[in-house]
């Protein structure tokens, strides 16, 4: 029987038929072998074929389809091993914050590349305007100069400003959407906002840290039916490491440097020291962000450790 992954707790699988029935499943050993170099061989949106077991309730996972695409990330704690946060996306919506807990530059760029390495819309959804200073407004609106053209969208909102809600509601509509970020900056509380009915539970952020604290342990797939939207709520993320992207690759990826790669002498402009290199030129003159760059050095410059193929 075919089904959709929409819940993954360790070897734990709640699977989801057409008419909404759900079964609880586990992965077929030889499967789990086979894919021993993830942390999660299954992931929420996968599409899978099960077999029903009547006798002792346990139904076992013998397929899993091929994947249109998933958002990887190396594990923080197994380094040896990469994550699948979530497949078969239609959007990604990573949630910003620039105070409470601060989303790094560097993580969006990182996150970027893998969203734009596996060809997903990314939204970058600008949180918590609501209790920002006039510095945090100043530096949101950094954040915007930089990102805009670059993604799909920029959206600055408050999660609990259901007013600003419409601003997403063209990207809502019959999709499958990852809910992505930190933690403590407000994807649950998003969630809650568009359907009051699942009242997840969410959590202050901690003043000693200015970080939040996980209040969502796993992933988990929601149906809203005022939007026929299936959205993924998954775990907040503090790193993000690359996986299976090499380095000459790693420009492609960058949307800002393709406009202008074309006019660099040599084909293979890597854009660190070669001479007439239009990457470099543009960031000199301001059409590139000096961030940007930066982080791609950054990247360019990680062990290929990260790197590995599967």
């Amino acid at each position: 029987m075919k089904g959709k992954v929409v819940k993954c707790v360790k070897n734990n699988y709640t699977v989801s038929i057409t008419n909404g029935q759900l079964f609880k499943c586990k992965l077929k050993s030889s499967e789990r072998l086979k894919k021993r170099n993830f942390t999660n061989p299954i992931s929420v949106g996968d599409y899978v074929d099960f077999s029903i077991d009547d006798n002792n309730g346990i139904n076992i996972i013998n397929y899993v389809y091929p994947r249109k695409n998933y958002v990887i990330r190396q594990s923080v704690n197994l380094s040896f091993k990469s994550q699948i946060l979530a497949s078969n996306i239609d959007y990604v919506f990573l949630i910003v914050t620039v105070r409470n807990p601060v989303t790094s530059l560097l993580f969006i760029d990182r996150y970027l590349t893998t969203t734009n390495a596996y060809k997903i819309p990314t939204i970058l959804i600008f949180n918590k305007n609501d209790i920002y200073d006039e510095n945090d407004i100043i530096l949101e609106k950094k954040y915007f100069e930089i990102y805009k053209g670059i993604v799909a969208d920029c959206i600055s909102m408050s999660a609990l400003n259901f007013k600003k809600l419409k601003s997403l509601e063209k990207y809502l509509k019959n999709n499958t959407i990852l809910l992505s970020g930190h933690s403590g900056v407000g994807k649950t509380t998003l969630i809650n906002s568009l359907d009051p009915s699942f009242k997840l539970t969410t959590k202050e952020i901690s003043e000693k840290y200015k970080q939040g604290t996980h209040t969502t342990t796993f992933s988990e797939m929601l149906f809203l039916k005022k939007y026929k939207l299936s959205i993924i709520d998954s775990p907040g993320i503090r790193g993000f490491g690359l996986v299976d992207i090499d380095k000459n690759d790693l420009p492609n990826y960058f949307p800002d440097f393709v406009k202008y790669s074309s006019n660099c002498k040599f084909s293979d402009c890597l854009h660190i020291k070669e001479p007439k290199c239009a990457i470099r030129n543009n960031v000199n003159n301001g059409n590139i962000s000096k961030s940007r760059y930066e982080n791609y050095l950054k990247m360019l410059d990680e062990s290929e450790t990260y790197r590995r193929g599967f």
